[in-house]
């Protein structure tokens, strides 16, 4: 008997470790890491790659925070690549699009590259005609991210980064945290968290380029879109906003109910569309909430895929890819033509620092700035 309770002992134990072992294969099959190559600089980065339990891939490269490839199902069950970006990794250095990257320390425009804060005037890197863009001319895009891998049933990755104060003229140090999370519904989570020493302004986000077709294939004006937003920013010549919050009632920018990209992409008779060459403008929320809510949702007929926005944020910025020009090749080896990816940067206002009657984008010593956003897939049969 002795012997017989020694041996299932031994059994059962064997098999709690043998399950614990495939507990942790499993754990560990969703989220792997791999170098990505090596910069001119001669800084190597890495490659993180998220996968849910349908399939859906995510990898994100620890240089800029970048998202590198992000697979979707279509109608028919497959797999395919729905995001822009390169195979190389000194492309993202070199090329001025921004594809897939985190932006910060202040995304999108700052007129002149200056604004006043506490009395003390700030001058930034101009990188953009006279204005500063996506934080200068070596903003969070360039920069490599301490990455931790988050292991779970939803994978993640955790980067953090300390942009000093001073860097490309932002005043404080800013200590920033931002969580990419993987989930079984097939939306990524994105959560930035942020604290200061010094007042400072930020505003931050991502900028993933779509193509719900597939990565390379052809423009994006075939898409069909829903934005809930009842208002736009116009700007001027350089794309700051006039500090105006226009109704899109009656105008191309009403996308409250659906509407092709294309329909009224062209329409040089709006001096917003013309000055703009297409659509690269801050859409204002309905619900200015800080709640997480949904804000947008689009469909491409074709593959019947559909990719819901929700976020915490007051605004978007909706950008069509207008200044591609067909100097990035992807990494299908296609030429990213102009409108062959489409952009919602969920955000703060553009300009926000130089307008006050726009909501604050100041971030002070003891608070903590703290926004989520998700993209979720779908397919629509």
């Amino acid at each position: 008997m002795k012997k017989l309770l020694i041996a299932i002992t031994a059994l059962v134990a064997f098999a709690c470790n043998n399950n614990k072992t495939n507990d942790k294969t499993m754990t560990e099959s969703n989220i792997s890491e791999a170098p990505f190559g090596v910069l001119a600089s001669g800084d190597s980065v890495k490659l993180y790659t998220l996968k849910n339990s349908n399939g859906m891939e995510v990898a994100i490269s620890d240089l800029g925070g970048t998202i590198i490839k992000w697979t979707a199902l279509d109608k028919d069950g497959k797999l395919e690549d729905i995001t822009l970006g390169s195979n190389n990794p000194e492309d993202y250095l070199t090329s001025t699009k921004y594809l897939g990257a985190l932006i910060g320390r202040f995304g999108n425009r700052i007129a002149k590259g200056k604004f006043s804060l506490d009395g003390n005037d700030y001058t930034l890197a101009v990188n953009n005609g006279p204005n500063a863009l996506h934080g200068g001319l070596k903003g969070f895009n360039a920069v490599i991210w301490k990455a931790t891998p988050i292991e779970g049933a939803e994978p993640g990755l955790k980067l953090t980064y300390l942009s000093k104060d001073g860097e490309e003229g932002y005043p404080g140090n800013l200590n920033v945290e931002v969580v990419y999370t993987l989930k079984a519904d097939n939306s990524l989570s994105i959560d930035y968290t942020a604290t200061t020493d010094k007042n400072t302004v930020v505003n931050l986000t991502n900028h993933a380029y779509f193509n719900l077709k597939g990565e390379g294939k052809g423009d994006i004006l075939d898409h069909e879109i829903v934005i809930n937003a009842d208002k736009f920013l116009p700007t001027d010549a350089g794309l700051i906003p006039t500090g105006e919050l226009k109704p899109v009632a009656g105008t191309p920018f009403d996308f409250t109910s659906s509407h092709l990209i294309g329909e009224r992409i062209n329409d040089t008779t709006d001096i917003d569309i013309k000055l703009g060459g297409g659509y690269d403008h801050c859409w204002v929320f309905t619900d200015q909430s800080n709640k997480l809510k949904s804000v947008a949702m689009v469909t491409e007929p074709v593959s019947g895929r559909t990719m819901e926005v929700l976020t915490t944020e007051p605004a978007v910025q909706f950008y069509t890819g207008n200044f591609l020009n067909g100097s990035a090749t992807g990494k299908s080896g296609v030429k990213y033509e102009r409108r062959y990816g489409f952009c919602l940067e969920t955000q703060h206002f553009p300009d926000s620092p130089n307008q006050a009657a726009f909501p604050t984008t100041v971030l002070k010593p003891g608070e903590t700035y703290k926004t989520t956003t998700v993209y979720k897939f779908g397919v629509k049969k």
